[in-house]
Parts: C-alpha cells; structure tokens; sequence
C-alpha cells in the first residue's frame, strides 16, 4: 500500500475564555487607553483565565475538533500540543488531553515549544509521525495561558496577549502539502525566564522588523515549492500578533488584505494558539470551503518561523 505523504485537515475546534477583557479595562490598570491600542496593533479585547488551566482549554478545543471531524478515536496515531505555558513541566498538557479525552493508548503524545510557530511545527511533526506509524489521523493543539506571564504594569506587552486554544484533526492524504520551519536564535526579542516571579519581555521593534520580513520570504517560499503565485491562494492565515504586520505582508507579497484573515481584535496575541483558533472560526463560519488554496505562517520568540500551504 502506498503511503500517502500529503495533508488535509479535517476538523477544527476552539475555545476562548469567557473572561473578556477589553482595551477600556487595561486602561483602569495601566497608563493606556482604548485609541492608543487599537491604532498600534488593532487589538479591542482578549479573553484571560480565571479558573481554567491550559489542560481545560485545550480539551475543549480539541473535543470540538474530533467532533468537528467525525472520526473514530482509535484511528488517531500521535497527538502534540504547542504550548508556552503549561500547567507542569510534567506531566504534559498533550497527556491530559489523551487522558480526559481517553484516546488510543497506542500512540505518542507530548508537547512541543517553539513560540507563536508552535501550531504550524506542531502540524509538520505529526504529519512525520503519521507517515511512519500506519494511522490515519493526528491531533494538533496550540493552548496558551500567557496571562500568567503577564507584567500587567508594562503597558508594552500586557496589551498584546491572550489566552485561548485552538486544534485540529490532521490527515495523511494525497493532495498537494509544503512546509517551510525555521529559527534564528535570538535571546532577547521575546522572553521569560523559567525563574520564578519571572515575567515576559520583548523588543516590539525588533519583532516587527523580523516578522514584516520573515513572512513574506516564508509565503513566497511556499509558493515556489506549490508552483503557484500568490493570486493562486484563496486565503492567507497569517499568526495574529498585530495588524500592521499583517497589513505590511498584504502589501508585500501584492494581495488585498481581504484574503488574509484578522482576528485579533477579538483574542489579541494567543501565541501558538492563534493560527488554530482562526481556521477554526473560519471552518465555523463557512469561509474556508473544500478545494481552497491556503497558506498559513507563523512566527515568534526563538525567533521562529513555520509555514504550510495546505490544500482544504
């Protein structure tokens, strides 16, 4: 039998806090205001915890996507959650979600870190994975609970970020699928030390320098793998960190900002749950439809990059 190398997702699910909080909140609690916010990155509001754990979250959004998807649990082969911040260094969130969910005991689960990329490493791994171990279907998770990194005194950051989950059921198939993952080790552009107390920091400048550049030279390497141009792709799904990020690769790569998809205002920054969170809102929606011609790329601390083109 031949093995199919492709990929297809297959069903999405997401799940967002309902502790909203808005930019007139943040206000309350740090010198900023609504205006100074929305124009700067385009966020309105994010969801933060309260009793939830990362676990929680991303049983949620991966029940969703199994329901979504409508396929037999036994026939899922390894299951991986992208995470920054798990509830313990062990046991993992990804055993947790095996255990609550009670998937296949036959199968690898673990969690991954490679930032705001976390997703679309995630996906390229299981996708290897499957390849190798004969099933059919894969589980992949980003879960973010970045409010406990949060220095909520430093109006720079504290804006930005979000918690929230998002997953989806991969499949071997034979359509067409190219990745491109990447790093450039840098220490200082987004970081939290493992030290207790620690909180997040990051060099916003440098991020957008390496983000409005990374991105475009990312897609355009899809591009060439795919033999297409970007007036091929139907919908770009780009990590939601800022829109003016988005905005600026919109412009680069030659494409109204209609087909890249803005969710932001809504989560703000949900690091590797961002890119799930989207595909799933647009699965919900109905604006991603079978046939679609899509690019998806993320980016963050390491720094990291990751992209797919993927074929619905």
């Amino acid at each position: 039998m031949q093995i199919k190398e492709g990929l297809r997702i297959v069903g999405t699910g997401h799940y967002a806090p309902d502790n909203v909080v808005t930019n007139d909140d943040l206000s309350k609690i740090v010198d900023t205001n609504d205006e100074w916010i929305t124009t700067r990155t385009g966020i309105k509001k994010r969801h933060f915890i309260t009793t939830e754990k990362n676990q929680d979250m991303a049983i949620a959004a991966a029940k969703m996507a199994l329901e979504n998807a409508g396929i037999d649990k036994s026939e899922l082969g390894v299951c991986i959650v992208a995470t920054v911040r798990p509830d313990n260094f062990t046991p993992s969130v990804s055993c947790m979600v095996q255990k609550y969910l009670e998937l296949p005991n036959d199968m690898p689960c673990f969690d991954i870190n490679a930032a705001c990329s976390g997703f679309m490493y995630g996906i390229q791994i299981a996708r290897g994975l499957l390849i190798q171990s004969g099933k059919k279907y894969g589980l992949v998770i980003g879960s973010e609970t970045l409010s406990k990194m949060l220095d909520m005194t430093d109006r720079g950051s504290c804006i930005l970020f979000g918690d929230g989950a998002g997953a989806a059921v991969i499949e071997l198939a034979d359509n067409k699928y190219y990745s491109v993952l990447g790093t450039k080790g840098h220490e200082e552009a987004i970081v939290c030390s493992a030290d207790a107390g620690e909180h997040l920091s990051m060099l916003g400048s440098d991020v957008f320098k390496f983000a409005v550049s990374t991105v475009p030279k990312t897609i355009n390497q899809l591009l060439d793998m795919a033999g297409l141009t970007a007036d091929d792709i139907d919908l770009f799904i780009c990590h939601q960190a800022n829109l003016r990020i988005i905005e600026s690769v919109a412009k680069k790569v030659k494409q109204d900002l209609s087909k890249f998809y803005v969710n932001l205002n809504e989560y703000g920054n949900t690091s590797s749950a961002s890119i799930p969170i989207a595909l799933s809102e647009m699965n919900q929606k109905g604006i991603i439809k079978p046939g679609m011609k899509t690019i998806c790329v993320g980016f963050g601390s390491g720094l990291t990059w990751g992209g797919a083109y993927i074929e619905w």
